[in-house]
Parts: structure tokens; sequence; C-alpha cells
């Protein structure tokens, strides 16, 4: 018994991973069919946005009330400015793109965000490019790698790939009411949503640094959610003032899609969060080409949606430079245990939670004992050596 538990507290993040990039690929295949009955993309995000503030409010109200930090009005600012980037224009130049192409292709050209990541770090001086080192011409390859596959996707489309079970019927669906109000357009659609990535990948960046001045999680994303309902709703209003059927849903995919896609954004937070805190964010990022592949499937299925050869190159290109974006992040990441402290030392000074101490040149770890526990902070001096040791 004890085994089976411990094989599946193992398989617990695999098991999270597969569920979080399911329900994404079924959420695809939803909004498309919601946007092929005619939705407006920017009134399913902001509707989108709605059912997701509703549903991570009240866990943070409750689970951050003693930790939460004080609001200020600086920091109240930035989260309304990356609430803008992310999830709003995101979101918004996300399902607009899908509507001029496939559930498939928007899925696909979404794994280039790793690479695009890297490369606007790099351009903010946050990533530092070290060309001789074997990591980072990994990075610079597979975003290299990765825009080809986009290009490759965009501009080649090639010869339709008949699958058993689509024989007779996806390629006239696929050209004549697949692509809802819109007709497809590859590249109109590539760019809207290349520009969605900008938007995640500087949300990203920019997400880093509010965390260090506000760092409740799970606060700072209900703040999101709910500064995006807002903006997403003023967008809405402006983009279709003068079409406002377009906010009338019933029973049908519209309202399934607005209530799944918050249900999605919900236990996407969730399963993240607790995966990345136990296996790191390259673990996370791992797992996004499974979401395209199951939409590949479904997508054939319910949606009848051609596969080209084309675009199949395009996409296991865009999945090599990812991993090689992935493998380079992996290596620069230092291997952490549970139980040692490091101290670095630099310039002849040892800094313990603030205040400057006997200064050593070498890494000096602090080790806990087993039975006892040695405490560094404040201004100590002379710790007990069975604490210290120089490496």
């Amino acid at each position: 018994m004890e085994s089976w538990t411990q094989l599946f507290n193992h398989g617990k993040p695999f098991l999270a991973m597969i569920l979080m990039q399911s329900s994404y690929a079924v959420m695809s295949i939803i909004a498309k069919y919601a946007l092929n009955q005619g939705m407006s993309p920017h009134v399913l995000v902001a509707y989108r946005l709605a059912v997701a503030a509703i549903i991570i409010t009240p866990f943070a109200i409750v689970l951050e009330r003693k930790t939460r930090p004080k609001m200020t009005f600086n920091i109240f600012i930035k989260i309304m400015l990356i609430s803008l980037l992310e999830p709003v224009l995101d979101h918004n130049f996300f399902y607009t793109g899908m509507k001029y192409t496939t559930a498939t292709f928007t899925t696909a050209m979404c794994n280039i965000l790793p690479a695009l990541t890297f490369a606007l770090a790099c351009i903010v001086k946050l990533e530092r490019v070290e060309i001789g080192k074997v990591r980072s011409q990994a990075k610079v390859a597979g975003t290299a790698v990765a825009v080809g596959g986009a290009m490759i996707m965009t501009l080649i489309k090639g010869p339709i790939l008949e699958l058993p079970w689509t024989k007779g019927r996806n390629h006239y669906l696929g050209q004549h009411g697949a692509s809802g109000a819109h007709k497809q357009d590859m590249v109109m659609g590539a760019l809207l949503l290349l520009a969605g990535c900008c938007c995640w990948a500087c949300f990203v960046i920019s997400q880093a640094r509010i965390l260090k001045s506000y760092p409740a999680k799970l606060s700072l994303t209900a703040l999101i959610c709910i500064m995006g309902t807002f903006e997403g709703t003023i967008l809405a209003f402006a983009v279709e003032w003068r079409n406002p059927s377009v906010w009338h849903i019933g029973f049908d995919s519209k309202l399934i899609a607005s209530l799944y896609g918050g249900l999605v954004t919900a236990f996407a937070l969730y399963a993240m969060g607790s995966v990345m805190k136990r296996r790191g964010p390259v673990f996370v990022s791992a797992f996004n080409p499974l979401s395209m592949v199951i939409v590949a499937i479904l997508g054939s299925f319910f949606l009848a949606e051609d596969m080209y050869l084309g675009r199949v190159l395009g996409s296991i290109v865009i999945v090599i430079g990812l991993y090689l974006v992935l493998w380079g992040k992996s290596k620069e990441q230092p291997q952490s245990t549970p139980d040692i402290m490091v101290v670095r030392a630099d310039q002849q000074m040892v800094i313990i939670n603030g205040h400057i101490e006997n200064p050593d040149p070498e890494l000096i770890p602090v080790a806990r004992a087993s039975q006892q526990t040695a405490t560094i902070k404040g201004n100590i001096k002379n710790p007990d050596p069975k604490f210290i040791t120089i490496e």
C-alpha cells in the first residue's frame, strides 16, 4: 500500500500537467466553436475574465488574509498596467487570431512563447547571453528554430493530410463553414497571435518584478482578473458599440465557452502554482506541446479542421525550438537541496540576512543538524562551528 501511495505522489505533478493541458485543449475547441457561431472574441474575453475573477477572489481573500501585503498606489498602477497586457490584450489577440485561423494553428503558434520571452528578456537586459556556453547557444538556436517553424506554418500550406475519420467531409467543411464569420487568413491570424504572445511575454517579465514588492500570488492573480474584467469590458464596448446584440448569450456554446474558460483559468492557476513550486517552470512548460496534439485530434473530429503537411512540419519545428530553449534554461537553474542554505561571499564579505559578517572569499553552506538547528540572522558573531563547513 505504501509503494502505491509513493507512486501516486510521484505521479501527481505529471497527472496535474496532463489534466491542465487537456483542459486547455478542450477550451480551445469550445472557444473556436463559439467563435464560429458568431460570438465576438472581445465579449468572450470579458465574460471569461468575469467568471475567473468570481472564482479566484474568494480563495485569495480567505487564504491570504494574513499574508497579503499592503496595497500602495504605485503597486496598484503597476497591476493595472500589466492586467492590460495579460489577460486583456493577450486574450483579445489570441481569440481574434483564432477566429482568422484554426484551433490547431493557434495552439501550435503559442509554443513559440518561451523563445519569445527569452528574446524580450535579452532586449531589456534581464537575460544574459554567454555565446561561448552551450546553454546560451541552445537558447539562441531554439529561438531561431521556433521563429522559423512559425514562418513555415504561416507561409507553407502543402497538401491536405487525410485521416481515417476525415475522408470525404473534412476538406469541404474546412473550406465552408469552419471559419465562421471570418474567412481564414493565416498571415493576419499569425500576426495577431504573435502580438498576443508578445503581450504575454511582456507580462511574464513585468509580473516577476511586481511579485518582489507584492508577493501574494493568489491576491495578485485575483486583482489582475478583476482589473482585466473592467478593462476587457471597456475594450469590448469600444469595439462592439454598434452591435450591442453580441452581449446576449443563451444556454448555448457561448455560455459554455465563458463559464468553462473561467473554470480552466482557476484550475490552471492552482495546478501551475503547485507543480511549479515542486518541479520548476521548465517542467511545466515541457508539457505545452501536449495541448497541441490533443487540439489537432479533437479539431479534426468536432470542427472538421483541415490538417496540412506544411503546418504539421512547422508545428514539429516549433516544438524542437521549444525544447532547445527549455533545455538551455534547465542547465542554468542551480540544483537546490531542501536543507542547505548557501550564503555567497562577494568581494571578501559574507552577507547574512542583511548584516555584514566575518569576511571570507569562499562559499559557506550552512546545514541543519538532525537534532539541533542553527539560526543565522541579525548580528550573530562566531556561530557554532558544527553548523559551518567551508568547501
